[in-house]
């Protein structure tokens, strides 16, 4: 991984703390909590056009030795995945997609379908930089409470949008509002097309807004061989805390790799 120098970790803050100012745009997937929800990104506000050629993205992949929901990767190689839950001011999650790539790292991205339908440039933009991409419900509401029909269009609405953008469903799926994936929604994820659930063993607690230290720290604290951590777009707060969270995982020879290479 490329090291990063304290200067450089200063002026990342620095660029995450400024991104305060615009608000932290993207609901987090607890289904309780005090923290009040974020601010509805402005419709006036910047989007990414997508291009008229969709790409040719990767298809899911079933993992055979994997369980049917997976929570982490195998405990004995140096590689964890950062999970991120796509929603939210684009500016922010560009610059969060830049602070992984600057420091040689690759994510996944669970993506909203109405994100992908007001910033379909993002799917690009996540794909070119080396990144996974999946899905995360077409609305972002609590899926496992939905009848079937009602949690069947929730999962085939961002499936048929990440396909129009980038010829593929996405390679993984995550429930919306729920850590893990009741049996019906499981169900229903296998038959649209995803071999998989990806659920996580570490829970950062961006959404709930602590500050960039807590966050750090959280994520620190419990992260080891083969976790799947879950973070968000839309907190300046994760923009903020990235740099030290991947200074520390380099410094502890872990390597932020993609869910797929995590467990391939």
């Amino acid at each position: 991984m490329v090291r990063v120098t304290t200067t450089d970790r200063r002026t990342a803050l620095r660029a995450g703390a400024g991104l305060v100012a615009g608000g932290a745009l993207a609901a987090g997937c607890a289904t309780t909590g005090s923290a009040a929800p974020p601010a509805a990104a402005p419709a006036s506000g910047p989007t990414f056009a997508a291009k008229a050629t969709p790409l040719t993205a990767p298809a899911p992949r079933a993992f055979p030795h994997q369980p049917a929901q997976i929570t982490h990767g195998p405990r004995d190689h140096p590689r964890i995945a950062l999970t991120f839950h796509g929603q939210g001011d684009p500016k922010i999650a560009t610059a969060l997609l830049t602070e992984a790539e600057r420091h040689g790292a690759h994510v996944t991205v669970l993506a909203v379908g109405t994100w992908l339908d007001t910033h379909p440039g993002m799917a690009r933009r996540i794909l070119d930089g080396g990144h996974d991409l999946g899905n995360h419900t077409q609305r972002h509401i609590a899926v496992n409470t939905l009848s079937e029909a009602e949690a069947l269009a929730e999962i085939t609405g961002c499936a048929d949008r990440l396909k129009r953008l980038t010829g593929s469903i996405g390679t993984w799926f995550r429930p919306s509002r729920a850590p893990t994936a009741s049996p019906l929604v499981q169900r229903l994820a296998h038959r649209v097309g995803y071999p998989h659930v990806l659920s996580y063993d570490v829970d950062s607690l961006d959404f709930t807004q602590p500050g960039a230290p807590a966050v750090t720290r959280k994520v620190l604290a419990e992260v080891r061989n083969g976790s799947v951590v879950s973070m968000h777009f839309g907190y300046a707060d994760t923009v903020a805390a990235l740099p030290a969270v991947l200074q520390e995982l380099d410094r502890r020879g872990l390597r932020a790799v993609t869910t797929t290479e995590l467990l391939s």
